[in-house]
């Protein structure tokens, strides 16, 4: 295998697949990643076995061929060589990678492609195409959700619900949730559940882009997200995700309405004073106004007046200030209609048909 390149166009490669690098793995080889050289380009591969990413460099190579090498080693010394000089990497005997750069040279050990896991191949299976900014947003606006807890592991991912008619997004921590759905076409025979964990979330909000498609691909155990140049393959959660309609509150007619960036800033001027003894904050309602407060034992208070348009009853609530604020600096909408009923019953946010918010409320004492 031999081929030339540039520290740039190297690097963003890494970069791309960086995320599956297990370097605490018992087995060796999943801390390498596995460089091959094909006739048309060079593909760089890196796995931990829950998740594995593909991404293609466009480098046509002087001979085709493969190697893994360890992936910590071989981007810390990309990074050191200068920048805009040509870069040669080739395979010698016995796996000896050799990097050269102006008068620079390194050899690192490297093992053979047949020891790398193979990822599986999901073309042939069940799948849906879509854009990949409606999926960036969709995992946006849900993704903050997720739970954290790993004994609650069936919620430590996004619920995909792919129906003829819509793909549906749902994520839940227990105290909240955050559904939208995506109108779509698809065969009449076309439904399925699945749950991609957290760190496959995280790394599509990091490669989807703000045009082009992505085609989703999916099995009984694995699901597969082709973006361009750059390939996912991840194991699925496996398990009953809760019955999350269950807990949609329906819709009330006497809503909040608030300006989002001035209920977003007030919320953060006020969660100033919460701590891990006292979390909840404040707030009250009344005919056309809105105050959050929160006052902490040896420490002080705060308290915040914000205009709104509400003509419903007087209201005291409380309510995990991250929960307030993760929502609205995810949402784009000038204005945020915000449904309380009672201090006892979860609040809600709607935003259009296809999106909806619930939180559970917290005691204020």
């Amino acid at each position: 295998m031999k081929f030339n390149t540039t520290k740039d166009v190297l690097l963003k490669g890494i970069q791309s697949v960086q995320a599956a690098i297990n370097t605490k793995s018992s087995l060796p080889i999943l801390s390498n990643i596995l460089i091959e050289a094909t006739d048309e380009n060079i593909i760089l591969t890196t796995t931990d076995l829950d998740i594995g990413i593909t991404s293609k460099i466009p480098i046509k190579p002087q001979v085709v061929g493969a190697i893994t090498i360890p992936a910590k080693k071989f981007s810390d010394i990309i990074k050191e060589l200068p920048d805009n000089e040509p870069i040669s990497i080739s395979v010698k005997k016995n796996n000896l990678v050799s990097i050269e750069c102006e008068k620079s040279a390194f050899k690192i050990m490297g093992l053979p492609k047949e020891e790398f896991p193979q990822l599986p191949n999901l073309k042939d299976k069940d799948s849906v195409i879509i854009e990949q900014k409606k999926l960036k947003k969709m995992l946006r606006l849900t993704g903050f959700a997720i739970s954290h807890d790993e004994s609650r592991y069936v919620l430590n991912g996004v619920l995909f619900v792919i129906k003829p008619t819509h793909i549906r997004l749902v994520a839940t921590d227990g105290r909240r949730l955050a559904m939208i759905d995506e109108k779509t076409q698809l065969p009449k025979t076309m439904e399925r559940k699945f749950i991609v964990p957290t760190k496959t979330v995280d790394e599509l909000d990091r490669v989807l882009q703000e045009d082009g498609d992505v085609l989703v691909s999916f099995a009984d155990t694995q699901v597969f997200f082709d973006v361009g140049p750059t390939r996912i393959v991840s194991r699925l959660i496996e398990g009953e995700f809760p019955n999350y309609e269950q807990v949609i509150p329906k819709e009330v007619k006497d809503k909040l309405l608030v300006a989002r960036d001035k209920f977003l800033a007030a919320v953060k001027r006020v969660a100033l004073f919460t701590n891990q003894d006292s979390i909840a904050v404040r707030i009250d309602l009344s005919k056309d106004k809105m105050v959050i407060s929160k006052s902490a034992p040896y420490l002080g208070e705060a308290r915040v007046e914000v205009d709104a348009d509400y003509k419903g009853k007087d209201i005291s609530v409380g309510f995990n200030p991250d929960y307030l604020i993760d929502l609205l600096k995810n949402v784009d909408q000038d204005k945020i209609g915000f449904e309380l009923t009672d201090p006892e019953k979860p609040g809600a946010v709607r935003i259009g048909p296809e999106y909806i918010y619930v939180v559970l409320p917290m005691q204020i004492g």
